[in-house]
């Protein structure tokens, strides 16, 4: 029997499943409303409790603010209150992330990820300063995204155990993969960890990440909720088979190429993208790299 405080469900700012949805283009790179609310609905359909929305696998780099923004609507439109929409904002400027993510929240955004300052490596005393601001900036919830894969440089413990006593500042998607430095900030604060690695969600569940922000749920939200689930009641044994099933699918999405461009790939063989088209300089994936993701799938019993 799972135990009494596992049977307490705690209150969850984004709830527990998440899925950084892709941006869909038309053929010709314009902004793909339509395809971009089947992809969320999809998503919500599949047992996701809130969508992230302008993130990197957003292809947030080569996005408008003005499509930002528009993206936030039609993905409202289309899903309503089923699931929350967290905003990316985050950007290596504090002055343009704070207009975002006022942008956003007038959009109807639930909450704001906000990613490391990238390339031009703050230290830790200016990332305080800067997430400190953002979250000064809206009422809305801020979800912290620790990727110095990325970023170039990491949120420390120290500092996220500092910027944990923000009222708004209440969790943290975490793709640093130091499990370790982890449970200290979970022993030290609050927050509400989200694993943003889905070679790591099992792990990351394990040691008290409430849920997943994942790349590879595009086309494995069910099996990651049944995951999610599975860990919640103790049951192990489930998460474990769940887990390593997936295994196929997560090394070609996430390690063949870049992760946007193997996704959108993923969609339209599942048929809920009618192009995979990206914004330079991101590029399809090769008729290789489709022949492999097609493989993996089916081993992973994603597809037909």
């Amino acid at each position: 029997m799972p135990s009494p405080e596992l049977l307490a469900a705690p209150v969850l700012p984004f709830g527990r499943l998440t899925t950084a949805m892709v941006t869909p283009f038309q053929p010709d790179g314009s902004l793909d409303l339509a395809a971009a609310q089947k992809v969320a609905t999809h998503l919500v359909d599949g047992g996701n409790d809130a969508l992230i929305l302008n993130g990197t696998t957003g292809e947030s780099p080569t996005t408008t603010d003005q499509e930002k923004a528009e993206l936030i609507r039609a993905v409202r439109e289309a899903i309503g209150d089923r699931a929350k929409l967290v905003a990316g904002v985050g950007t290596n400027d504090t002055a343009h992330t704070i207009e975002l993510a006022r942008q956003a929240e007038a959009a109807g955004a639930d909450g704001l990820l906000v990613v490391t300052p990238y390339y031009n490596k703050p230290p830790q005393e200016g990332l305080r300063q800067h997430f400190t601001q953002v979250a000064d900036a809206t009422g809305l919830p801020n979800l912290l995204y620790d990727i110095p894969g990325r970023a170039g440089v990491e949120i420390r413990t120290e500092t996220l155990i500092a910027l944990a006593e923000h009222p708004r500042i209440v969790a943290v998607k975490d793709a640093k993969g130091d499990l370790a430095a982890t449970t200290k900030v979970l022993a030290n604060t609050d927050l509400f960890y989200y694993c943003g690695a889905d070679e790591l969600n099992l792990a990351m569940l394990a040691i008290g990440a409430v849920g997943i922000a994942s790349v590879v749920g595009h086309v494995a939200s069910p099996e990651y909720r049944q995951l999610i689930d599975a860990v919640v009641a103790g049951d192990l044994a489930t998460a474990q088979e769940i887990d390593r099933r997936l295994v196929p699918a997560v090394e070609t999405i996430m390690t063949i190429t870049q992760g946007a461009i193997m996704v959108k790939a993923a969609l339209k063989l599942a048929g809920v993208l009618d192009h995979a088209t990206l914004r330079l300089p991101l590029v399809e994936a090769t008729p290789a790299q489709v022949d492999r993701l097609t493989t993996d799938l089916k081993t992973a019993g994603l597809i037909a």
